[in-house]
């Protein structure tokens, strides 16, 4: 989270209407829409350049009866909520890359336990020798590499989503001022 005694970083955005930052296909009410792509990614490319420790300052620039209607229909709580929201979505994301995580896990063991014991009872139905060893081995590593996607999900597929969820919640704390 943003260190209150550390320097405030701004991010600058220039429109001529409110509308150019939502989405123009999303029909919801304008608190709940949602931004425009490009907008998106321009915040969160600047907010992910700027400091971790800096607390953010959203600065929106347009004409002057823009900022007034984008005052008085609460552009900033609107700013606020959409990144709350996504960053909601991304938590949500994450847990359930976890219990697909589990679940690549349950299948990866019982490959693994499979190809185990394959290999031990291998020599008893087929007979000891060079073919059956490398048959022993083969199996060994397919059980294995049957659990890389788990150790893959658990180890590393998370990461990015809880750095986006957590630059999301910067965003919506930061303040947001509208001239």
């Amino acid at each position: 989270m943003a260190n209150p005694t550390a320097p405030e970083a701004t991010i600058e955005v220039r429109i001529n209407r409110i509308e150019q930052l939502f989405n123009s296909f999303d029909p919801s009410p304008f608190d709940d829409r949602d931004l425009d792509d490009d907008a998106e990614a321009h915040i969160a490319g600047w907010a992910r350049e700027l400091p971790k420790d800096a607390a953010i300052r959203i600065l929106l620039h347009m004409p002057s009866d823009e900022a007034r209607r984008a005052v008085d229909r609460g552009l900033a709580s609107a700013l606020t909520h959409y990144f709350e929201v996504r960053a909601e979505w991304i938590d949500r994301d994450r847990r359930e890359l976890f219990r697909l995580g589990w679940r690549y896990l349950a299948i990866g063991l019982l490959v693994l336990s499979a190809c185990l014991l394959t290999s031990q009872m291998l020599p008893a139905v087929v007979g000891s020798g060079p073919a059956t060893r490398i048959l022993q081995e083969g199996l060994i590593i397919l059980g294995w590499v049957a659990n890389w996607k788990p150790i893959e999900t658990f180890l590393y597929d998370w990461w990015p989503l809880k750095r986006r969820a957590d630059l999301y919640r910067r965003i919506a704390a930061a303040h947001i001022d509208i001239v």
